[in-house]
């Protein structure tokens, strides 16, 4: 081995210099007008500030599902009966010596919540029937909003409306308001993104040991965030987006920005190691680490675009926020990172702490760079007993995916809040006394061609339907065409009993009305989640298949191998199993749920796994880039399997191991989330990055391809003339110094 610390940078007279590819020749363009690329990026970032300020959107959602029985409910009273289609907010007043006696207090409450913004009406309970419960203790008022979707409510108004509910309590008697714009006021922020960024930063100064590279990961990722995010309000005015959604693409942004440039950080020092200038290093970075860094970036493209398979506008939404936010982040990592380098390059192990290494780069006769030994030892156990690893490997996933076999899909509701805010005291109040059913009303649209007759048959039927608590009065709208029957259930809105009871009742009443005219619609909070969840089920299977099928393709074309992309496909959906796992288990509410803020059994809302499966596939395929780009390097040259696999877990386990260490602090932070599906989504995908960086990609991995041998490169002759040659892993042995021939003295 030589050290090419002392080897000369500049190339023999008449040396043919390496053939770049685009993106080499895009990072010498960068680098060379390193001025114009960064004011570029800043006049990009002031101009989609200004124009999302003056033209952005607003976030919305519609979580229904199309087409369903639920969703015909909700467009016909939009149509007919616009007054019961509104958000409302539930007031639950509980007065341990009855609501009699504290009628004109109760009175004065609900007038000074009418006047609150945004509050159109707020209804009488002494003179609507049901309104208070058999015991005469606690009653139930809904407030009627101005706004459709709850989500547009404003925080800051219904923080009002609990701060004047909060004036009127006083001991005897008690006060709490219900509602999903009440629970969005309550989950208030923890600035998720800023304990995420600094995690990361501090984990790349354990890894660097220096200011300067550790730094440059963070800037463009914050630029690549600081750019998408403003443009986010301009993408919404297009499409409709739920507000979450701007959490999960800060996620993906933070975390793939800073793993992408990190891996050509990393690569960067090693090429400076081995001799090269600071724009030759960079050109290089960039036409090896940059290849890979575009096809990983491009396996997450593909499977967020699989959420179009689901047919819903939500998951579209959300899809393209985050999409967006990973085009902006690899744009920046191949035009802001080389433009960086052009300043701190020459810096980049400058302003050390006392800690981290320097990149240590030796290069072997071959004149190929050799992988530091740290991590040689574990690379050749692996190889040594592939069979066991193997074996291990699949037994851990299979075993942590165990808890997802019981699962309960649905949506949580208030039941599930944690017991001091208003909304689960609301939800705890209403069950007490008006019975678990009330919590989660079915809502039935009734169109009438002409006459309440139909209505009669309707509430005979209701009466002799199983698991029905209690029908409210009917209520018509002005022209008399449409009418709308509260039904309470006798068990909660989770229970599996209730969604029984919503199929009995879609199948029994369009009979009790057949010949009349009429059709009825059974809608409601408790249907629309049950029909959500239904549908999503539905449409799982296309997803798998279409996100499998595509990033099946994308590794084939990219890496020429038939075994690589079946194995990818095949590791990564055993690593997504077993995080799905760790969610059912947390979910559970017991000693694993407590460790996080579930101290109830939850449903999981359905769409959950199904954003876990496009965000994780795409980020496990981003680790299967980096490890086998830099093993089909090491068997392009030798042609020697055992080799290659060692020499390339050895080469990228450290990036591995650091790059996941930053996803996992990135999504961990949104575990404290009071937002339970930030929350369940944060462990989730904290949970698989961490198994797949250790379990997969440093143990399975490299056993199996130990096992397959040279079958891991194999594909028929006839399909590799038909797919291009993209040379991810790049001509790295091109850009290295060319030594001095020695001279022989005659």
């Amino acid at each position: 081995m030589t050290d090419l610390a002392t080897r000369p940078q500049a190339e023999p007279a008449g040396q043919p210099g390496p053939k770049l590819g685009p993106l080499g020749r895009l990072g010498r363009l960068s680098y060379r007008r390193r001025g114009i690329t960064v004011l570029a990026w800043l006049a990009a970032l002031a101009a989609s500030v200004v124009l999302s300020a003056f033209f952005g959107g607003d976030f919305k959602a519609d979580y229904s599902a199309p087409g369903s029985d639920s969703k015909a409910a909700l467009e016909l009273l939009e149509q007919r009966f616009p007054s019961q289609s509104g958000a409302t907010v539930s007031v639950v007043v509980r007065a341990d010596g009855g609501v009699a006696g504290v009628q004109g207090e109760v009175q004065a409450l609900l007038a000074a919540l009418a006047k609150a913004p945004h509050v159109t009406a707020a209804e009488d309970p002494f003179t609507k029937p049901g309104a208070i419960a058999g015991d005469g203790r606690t009653l139930a008022a809904d407030l009627r909003l101005d706004v459709t979707n709850p989500d547009d409510m404003p925080v800051a108004d219904s923080q009002r409306l609990l701060d004047i509910a909060h004036a009127a309590e006083h001991p005897g008697l008690t006060v709490a308001l219900g509602g999903q714009s009440i629970q969005r006021a309550e989950q208030g922020a923890i600035g998720s993104e800023g304990i995420g960024l600094a995690a990361a930063i501090v984990i790349l100064l354990l890894m660097f040991g220096s200011v300067v590279a550790a730094g440059l990961p963070v800037i463009v990722a914050v630029a690549g965030l600081a750019v998408s995010s403003s443009l986010t309000g301009l993408l919404i005015l297009a499409v409709d987006a739920p507000d979450w959604s701007t959490s999960l693409a800060t996620m993906m942004g933070i975390g793939i920005g800073i793993d992408y440039v990190l891996l050509m950080v990393t690569r960067f020092r090693e090429w400076r190691a081995a001799g090269l200038d600071p724009e030759a290093a960079t050109v290089a970075t960039l036409d090896t680490a940059g290849r890979s860094v575009m096809v990983a970036g491009s396996t997450v493209i593909v499977s967020m675009l699989g959420l179009f398979a689901m047919g819903l506008s939500f998951m579209r939404g959300a899809s393209l926020v985050t999409i967006l936010g990973v085009l902006v982040t690899l744009v920046a990592s191949v035009t802001l990172f080389p433009a960086l380098l052009g300043y701190l390059g020459r810096y980049v192990d400058k302003l050390r702490l006392p800690l981290g290494r320097r990149a240590a780069v030796t290069v072997a006769a071959g004149g190929h760079i050799e992988p530091g030994r740290a991590w040689l030892g574990w690379s050749r156990a692996v190889q040594r007993h592939r069979f066991l690893a193997a074996l291990a490997g699949v037994a851990i996933l299979l075993a942590l995916a165990a808890p997802f076999l019981g699962v309960r899909f649905g949506f949580p509701d208030a039941g599930n809040n944690r017991a001091e805010t208003s909304t689960r005291q609301a939800y705890d109040l209403v069950a007490e006394g008006f019975g678990p059913g009330a919590n989660g009303p079915l809502v039935l649209a009734v169109e009438l061609p002409a006459g309440e007759a139909p209505l009669d048959a309707i509430a005979a039927a209701l009466q002799r339907t199983d698991g029905v608590a209690a029908a409210l009065p009917r209520q018509l709208n002005g022209a008399g065409d449409t009418a709308v029957i509260t039904v309470l259930p006798k068990y909660g809105p989770q229970d599996e009993r209730t969604e029984r009871l919503v199929e009995r009742l879609r199948d029994t009443l369009p009979a009790s009305v057949a010949g009349t005219g009429a059709v009825v619609h059974v809608g409601g909070v408790t249907a629309t989640a049950i029909d959500s969840t239904a549908n999503i089920s539905r449409r799982l299977p296309l997803l798998i298949g279409g996100v499998v099928l595509l990033s099946m393709l994308l590794l084939l074309v990219s890496f020429r191998s038939v075994a690589v992309a079946v194995k990818a496909a095949a590791m990564n959906l055993l690593s997504v199993a077993a995080a799905y796992g760790v969610v059912a288990l947390v979910l559970q509410g017991g000693w694993a749920g407590r460790l996080i803020g579930i101290d109830t059994e939850t449903p999981l809302p359905a769409f959950i796994p199904v954003l876990m499966f496009a965000v994780l596939f795409g980020l496990s395929m981003d680790y299967e880039v980096f490890l086998v780009s830099r093993m089909r390097e090491v068997w392009t040259r030798t042609a020697d399997n055992g080799r290659a696999v060692t020499e390339g877990l050895a080469g990228t386990a450290r990036v591995i191991t650091a790059a996941a260490a930053i996803m996992i602090a990135v999504f961990a932070a949104f575990v404290p989330s009071p937002d339970l599906v930030l929350k369940v989504i944060g462990v989730g995908m904290a949970a698989a990055i961490l198994l797949d960086a250790t379990v997969v990609r440093l143990l399975l991995v490299p056993a199996v391809m130990h096992i397959l041998g040279r079958a891991n490169w194999w594909m028929p002759a006839w399909l590799g003339r038909l797919l291009p040659e993209l040379h991810v892993e790049g001509r790295a042995h091109e850009h290295l110094p060319t030594p001095e021939p020695e001279l022989v003295p005659a």
